[in-house]
Formats: C-alpha cells, structure tokens, sequence
C-alpha cells in the first residue's frame, strides 16, 4: 500500500432499517497509524456504520448498503466477520462477546489454540488435537500485558468484574495475527476514569506500532486525548470531519446535538431532608467479580444518595444484593420495615424498583415491542394496563392504554424509535437504557436503584436521563441511590456521595468536596 494511501476509505455509505435512514452518504478515510474519534447521539449511525465495515450479519439480513467501503485501495463488502478478521479488522463491540464459562486465555486464542498432534489424530483428525495451553497462557498474558493491566490468564471470566472483562476482550482482538484496524465502541463505558487512562495509554503505543484505531466514545475528554481526527455523526450524515487541533469537548458536544451545551458543575442544592427511608447495616454479597463484606449506610427521604468506587470493589454489588439478584445477609430497612434479602419480588413488592446495569441480560425483553417493556412491570406487580372480564377471572392487555404510556415516555425521554410497536433490540444501546428507565419509573416505587443509568449514553441523552431522575426526584418524591462510575456525574445531581472500597464504605463526602478527597477514599487512603 502506498504511503500516501488510506487504509480505510468510505464513499457515499447509506443504509435504514426498518424504514428509517440510519446512514446517509457518508464519506471519510482512514490512515495506518491515525486514531479516529467517532462520535455522535445514541441514534446517529455510529454503529451501524461499524457493522457494515466488520461484515456484521444484520446488514446484510437488512437488506446490505449503498455506497462503497475499500481496504488498502481494493474494494470490499464482508460477507461475515470472519472474513474481516481474516482482512486485517478487529472490532471490540459495545456489548461483552466472551464465553463466560472459559478462562482469559482461552477467550484470547479462541479458534486459534495452538496444538500437537497424538495418536488419535491419525484416526479421527485434527479436533482431537491436544491444545498446547502453556502456549496459549504465554500468548494471552503477553496481549494483557501491552494493555498495561494486571489480570490472570486463568481467571475465569465468569468470575472477573466488568472491567476486567472490556481488557480481556481487547487482548483478544490485538492477539490476532496482522490485525491492522481495531475498531472500539465505547470501550471505556464500563471503566473507570483510572482504568480508562490505562487503556487510553495503550491504544496510543499500538497507533504507534501503524495499527489504525476507530475510538466510538461518548466520554468526550477522552476523545479530545486520544484521536487523531474527530468524526461526528448527527442523524446519519456527516456534521464534522477535522484534525483534533484545538477542539474543545463542548466544541464536539455543540456539533453532536446541533445546539450549544452548557458547562455543568455541581450546584449545591438548598433543602432539607428528613427521615430516613433506608437503613442497610452490615450487608455483605456473594456477586462474581464484586467485593461486597461489610456495607452500613443509611439515605433519607427525599434523597438522591450517589455510590461510587473503583471497578469491583463493591458499588455494583450493593443493589443487585438488596433486590435480592444475588445471595446476600445482612439487614435493611425500608421505611423502618425489614426487607427480606435474596427474593426480588418481595423487595419489588415492598415498594423498591431497580434500574440494572445490564441492560440486554436484565431489564429488557429484546424480542418484545417498546409498549410491552415498557408497561411489563406495572402489568406484572400491580395489574395495571390489563382489562378484566368475568370479575377479574382472567384478563387480556389494554393495549391503548399500554400505546399511551409507551407513547409518555418516549416523548419525554427522547427515546428514537419508529413508535411503541419497534422491537427492543432494533433500538441503539442508549435508547435501550432509556426503555430500561421508563419501564422502572412506570412503577412509580418509594426508592429506585439507578446502576450505571448513562452508561452508553451521548452527551445530550445522558442530560435527558439526568433530568428525569431530578424531575422523579424533587417532583414525584422518589427517593434515589445512584450507581455510577463516573464521579463528576455523581457530583452533579447527588446530594451525598459513598465511595466504596475492598467491600466496605471508605467515606461520604458532599458533591462539593474536592475532587482529590474522593481519589484518596477510592485508593483506601482516609481523609
């Protein structure tokens, strides 16, 4: 390939799905060694426009795409991913693609196992090949180790947090003989601000090495970091294709929503809060990959009570422990009620709602249409939106009544679908999570867990999602604790701030303390 080549290259790439136009006319390029940014809303095509350059399956079952996608000059139009694994391409997706039941290494070198021949190979072939797993751990720890994170080969994923998830992933994709482009969506959703940093490192050293990086992120700050050239999709179309020479994340964030955002700082929010609506003491989890020993704390009524922490130290684990998704001991207390642990209808029933962080596994019916998801919960735990017959002997759905609230929330959160009738999994991963929020607040609980609610989520979606918890908050009375990784949203809507750390409840700090007090609880350093 020529110096002067692209080893990317697109022109006039369209394609819709369902009758909606996902991509227009798209044009950009690509050179070895360049980090690109993608960016743009959940909706604007970002994803898409990676399906159809990794050869992903739903493209063509949708009937493929117009427009032209050439690697190192040639044309090309994969048939499956295999084909652009064998190309050069690898890609790490938005959701986790590992077998949970195998180790690191065996996800790393997944179809490529090195193997001796024996005996039995002479009678019934090469399946019978005897993997070669010294190798095969040599090979693993040497891709995790360029990632610059400390993680065992043998450790089984299953057992591993999140975190360490997203870097096995990519271990795996740069494991690959010749790989040339390596394309991430949304690789640092499930970090935190220190571990992203890790990665944000290594993916420098490979751009280093001539390796081709598409970076999809809607952590802004880091696109300003990394990229090379920023690519923001608005509504399918190209808005703005530039080298990243001064660009400001609001600069990006105006370009990406088509209006100026502001800068959001914490405000301190005058009231006071009595009561106290939960109370856990010594509340221990048994999750996989999170640390949950000995968690006391207590949220008042009214509150919005933020958890935070490093990736597996225990922020995760206190909710799905409460809802009873995982074994748990302990006690708490819902308005000074005990709330009986390992049983989540019990906790739904006693007035306490859950927002997961895993959204496709948990809290959502892929195959179901949006009013269905949405009003499931409500039909389920209260009877509503059904219609009886017979003095209530049997029921059948209200279906008008299920269109209108679908129609409620899609309205107020801005969820970018074709109606109430579109399927869940048609949808991008951050209107996912906002059926996952309206088919929570449908139930209109005393207290909502909220874990993660913007992971995935664009700058201008993440505000609309902020707004309806202050909105449930100040104006329907829901009491909140929220979940996240990432700090600077905690301090911008929470009026208190846990830090969990190794299992246990480091400090509370107000939203306004300074930011090098809660780094010194996340280290397990006291203040």
């Amino acid at each position: 390939m020529a110096d002067d080549q692209p080893l990317l290259r697109l022109e006039g790439v369209s394609k819709d799905f369902y009758g909606t136009q996902v991509l227009s006319d798209v044009h950009c390029s690509l050179r070895k060694g360049e980090i690109l940014g993608l960016v743009g809303e959940n909706g604007a095509g970002k994803t898409t426009l990676m399906q159809i350059i990794f050869g992903m399956p739903v493209i063509a079952d949708t009937g493929g795409f117009g427009g032209k996608v050439y690697l190192r000059g040639v044309p090309v139009s994969f048939k499956s991913p295999f084909d652009a694994i064998d190309a050069g391409i690898g890609m790490v997706h938005q959701e986790f693609s590992l077998i949970p039941g195998f180790s690191a290494y065996e996800n790393i070198l997944l179809n490529r196992e090195p193997a001796r021949n024996n005996p039995a190979v002479e009678v019934f072939g090469e399946r019978l090949a005897t993997l070669r797993r010294d190798v095969m751990r040599s090979r693993a720890g040497g891709a995790i180790e360029k990632l610059g994170v400390t993680i065992a080969a043998d450790t089984v994923v299953a057992e591993m947090p999140v975190a360490h998830k997203q870097f096995t992933e990519i271990a795996r994709e740069i494991d690959r003989d010749r790989v040339e482009l390596l394309v991430l969506d949304e690789p640092t959703a499930v970090l935190t601000e220190s571990e992203a940093d890790i990665l944000l490192g290594a993916l420098k050293r490979l751009a280093s090495e001539g390796i081709a990086i598409i970076f999809i992120s809607h952590r802004l700050h880091e696109v300003t970091e990394i990229a090379d050239r920023v690519l923001v999709l608005r509504d399918g179309h190209i808005i703005k294709d530039t080298p990243n020479d001064k660009v400001s994340v609001l600069d990006i964030a105006s370009w990406m929503v088509g209006r100026e955002m502001a800068d959001t700082r914490h405000s301190a929010r005058e009231r006071t809060l009595e009561g106290e609506a939960l109370r856990v003491d010594h509340l221990w989890v048994d999750m996989p990959g999170e640390t949950v020993r000995d968690v006391s704390f207590t949220v008042k009524t009214g509150e919005i009570f933020g958890i935070g922490g490093l990736a597996g130290q225990g922020k995760l684990g206190i909710p799905n422990g409460i809802m009873g998704l995982f074994p748990a001991g302990g006690q708490a207390l819902l308005n000074t009620y005990p709330v009986t642990l390992g049983d989540p209808r019990l906790a739904l029933d006693c007035g306490m709602a859950f927002v997961s962080e895993d959204r496709r596994g948990v809290g959502l019916l892929l195959d179901e249409s949006l009013d269905w998801n949405i009003a499931f919960g409500a039909m389920q735990l209260k009877r509503e939106y059904l219609k009886t017959f017979c003095g209530g002997l049997f029921s059948l759905r209200d279906e008008r009544a299920m269109k209108n609230l679908a129609d409620e929330y899609i309205a107020k959160l801005e969820i970018k679908c074709t109606g109430s009738k579109q399927l869940a999994k048609e949808l991008s991963g951050g209107n996912q999570q906002k059926v996952c929020l309206a088919k929570t607040f449908a139930l209109n609980p005393r207290l909502l867990f909220v874990s993660e609610p913007t992971r995935g989520i664009d700058v201008g979606a993440k505000k609309i999602v902020l707004d309806t918890l202050r909105f449930y908050n100040r104006e329907k009375g829901t009491t909140i604790v929220m979940v996240s990784s990432e700090l600077e949203e905690l301090r911008s809507i929470c009026d208190r701030i846990a830090i969990v750390d190794e299992g246990r409840i480091a400090g509370i700090l107000d939203p306004g303390a300074p930011a090098a007090d809660f780094g010194l609880l996340m280290s397990g350093e006291k203040i």
